[in-house]
């Protein structure tokens, strides 16, 4: 295993992490804490989880596996999620979180999807980070964390807070153009940089003829070939890979085996491929993000990408709902006037897309 700093914490932490939202069968509980067990045992030591995966069952296997790995002698670093803003509600769940982590801190406790400035804002004016900051005083979070969809420069309202130690964000060789300038941001503010979806939402496996250009040489798997693509970004502290079974945790580790840093050069090219292989889907370059009608085209293009490569229209509506927390119905708003596919570096037919996605909304409902 290779380790990295995670910020100015002073925490090496492992380039592979494990993400608790995968488990294969969540109510196997012996299965599932063997999964984390065999991540221990490769030398994994970040594990992150949130009250909402799988309920709260997700936070109940890790407990079982701390209390395990403690008894192994395997160290591990504990990190989980609130998305209370309200100090009597932020304590009464880090409260459970405590228990059924069977830990007496957490380690990396994160103020939880801010996917708008207008969220963001409101849980600020709720005291979040007055909150945070007491509980890392009285020893109940090591280090205050945020998780963050927020892209481009949105983000840097939040990073200018100057209290954050680290960030959780999406960034993979799937959606990194939409993503870059806020990638470029937290390496700005020297913060540990934890990356979820780091195989795209399972994409990447699923589509190895589109994904090819990530491989580095011909033997390695899209999966090997993916996370190589972020452990090359120096910046990056751990990719969080969710895994469903004991098998999935050696793919990922095996990423590590004889891993040689990138080039620039090589780097570049594999960014290259993202151009050259995604023909019709969005790379997320927010050429169109002007709409007269303020829908956020950009996201919206993003889900339809979920549709393409998956066949799936349930997957796209996910994304909008859960992932971007945006009002589907915002499609509909669109008039037609075609400033976005002027704008539009692919010459997608975004105008299109939308009456696509607005009609396929209203079926489902």
């Amino acid at each position: 295993m290779q380790y990295r700093q995670y910020g100015k914490t002073g925490k090496k932490v492992s380039l592979v992490g494990f993400g608790g939202m995968q488990f294969r069968e969540i109510d196997n509980r012996r299965q599932c804490v063997e999964t984390m067990l065999e991540a221990a045992r490769g030398g994994v030591n970040y594990f992150d989880t949130a009250p909402g995966y799988f309920g709260l069952k997700s936070e109940e296997v890790f407990g079982e596996a701390f209390a395990e790995m403690r008894r192994q002698g395997f160290p591990f670093y504990s990190a989980t999620k609130t998305v209370k803003s309200k100090e009597g509600e932020i304590r009464e769940q880090l409260e459970g979180q405590l228990k059924r982590l069977q830990v007496d801190h957490i380690d990396f406790y994160h103020v939880w999807c801010i996917t708008s400035l207008g969220g963001w804002r409101e849980r600020k004016q709720n005291r979040v980070l007055e909150t945070f900051a007491k509980l890392k005083e009285e020893g109940l979070i090591g280090h205050i964390c945020v998780s963050s969809h927020l892209i481009d420069q949105e983000i840097k309202e939040l990073l200018m807070e100057g209290v954050f130690e680290g960030v959780l964000f999406g960034y993979s060789a799937y959606n990194f153009p939409f993503r870059q300038a806020a990638f470029e941001a937290i390496t700005r503010h020297d913060l540990g940089c934890a990356v979820m979806n780091p195989l795209g939402g399972g994409l990447i496996p699923k589509h190895p003829d589109v994904f090819r250009f990530v491989k580095t040489r011909e033997e390695e798997t899209v999966v090997e070939g993916a996370l190589r693509f972020l452990f090359a970004h120096p910046a990056i502290s751990t990719a969080l890979v969710g895994c469903a079974d004991a098998k999935e945790v050696r793919e990922a580790l095996r990423a590590l085996e004889g891993y040689q840093p990138l080039s620039a050069e090589r780097l570049e090219q594999m960014k290259q491929g993202v151009k050259d292989s995604f023909e019709g889907l969005c790379t997320g370059c927010q050429y169109c993000e002007n709409c007269p009608q303020g829908i956020p085209i950009s996201k919206f293009m993003e889900a339809y990408n979920q549709k393409r490569l998956r066949g799936d229209d349930k997957a796209m509506l996910d994304e909008i709902k859960w992932h971007w927390n945006i009002p589907v119905e915002d499609a509909e708003k669109c008039i037609g006037c075609g400033e976005c596919e002027e704008a539009c570096t692919q010459h997608l037919n975004i105008m299109d897309r939308l009456k696509e996605i607005a009609d396929i909304a209203r079926k489902a409902n």
